[in-house]
């Protein structure tokens, strides 16, 4: 796979957002996911939600078709898997096309972003037989948790692969006598993960200010996915030029 030491892979929901707007088609989610593709992005990710208020499920399928072309890079789809996230998946893997990982995030229906990770053992029953059912598929499981690293061997009891470290916490405390703190509990949270056996993940309003900190404080991290800052960046600087410079904040 086509990967820095940490992968980047684009989140392209807030593409689909500006687009769904208008009747034009424009901004096109494809042409977004093929210039961060050429730029260097490892992946790209989709959060497709009930609700299409951004990424439809038509989006996924031609994202999906693209993917065949960059057989080197990873297909990310995230969502609650109560909701339409299996239904999403299933789709994909009766057509035979590609899906590397689903990230299940729970969120609910009407929320206006992911804001908490799963609970344990609160979770433990609804969430074994969904990531059974992906591993079935030969997808990666991911789950979207907080950064306690007491909670992280629940994920790894009911069978996840990785977990994606929700970095808000840190994001919001950057620059604020506070920051240190969250970057030692989000390296506490990493090394209980690698203790685990699990991947880690992270995302959620990283950005070029505080990536690359990030990157040099909690270890092990493989995957970053990055939305609403790499696309607002790409809005100044270009889709290239912005990809770019995030892959430049993940550099050792």
């Amino acid at each position: 796979m086509h990967t820095s030491v940490t992968a980047l892979s684009v989140n392209l929901n807030k593409v689909a957002l500006v687009r769904n707007t208008r009747h034009l088609g424009i901004p096109s989610v494809t042409r977004a996911a093929t210039l961060c593709l050429q730029a260097g992005a490892s992946g790209i990710t989709v959060h497709p939600r009930p609700d299409a208020r951004h990424i439809r499920s038509s989006d996924v399928l031609e994202l999906a078709k693209l993917m065949q072309q960059w057989p080197d890079r990873e297909f990310n789809v995230e969502g609650n898997p109560m909701h339409n996230l299996m239904d999403v998946a299933a789709d994909l893997v009766a057509r035979n096309l590609p899906l590397h990982q689903l990230t299940f995030v729970p969120d609910g229906q009407g929320q206006l972003t992911s804001d908490h990770g799963w609970s344990f053992p609160q979770d433990t029953e609804v969430l074994r037989p969904l990531i059974a059912q992906a591993q079935a598929w030969g997808v990666r499981v991911s789950l979207f948790m907080d950064a306690e690293a007491d909670a992280i061997a629940g994920a790894k009891s009911v069978g996840a692969d990785r977990v994606e470290l929700y970095t808000e916490p840190y994001a919001s405390a950057w620059g604020s006598a506070g920051a240190q703190a969250q970057l030692d509990r989000f390296a506490q949270a990493a090394r209980a993960a690698t203790a685990a056996d699990l991947g880690i993940n992270a995302g959620h309003d990283l950005s070029l200010d505080n990536l690359a900190p990030f990157i040099r404080a909690v270890p092990g991290v493989r995957e970053v996915s990055i939305g609403h800052a790499l696309i607002g960046d790409a809005l100044e600087r270009g889709y290239t030029d912005a990809v770019q410079a995030y892959l430049a904040c993940l550099r050792p």
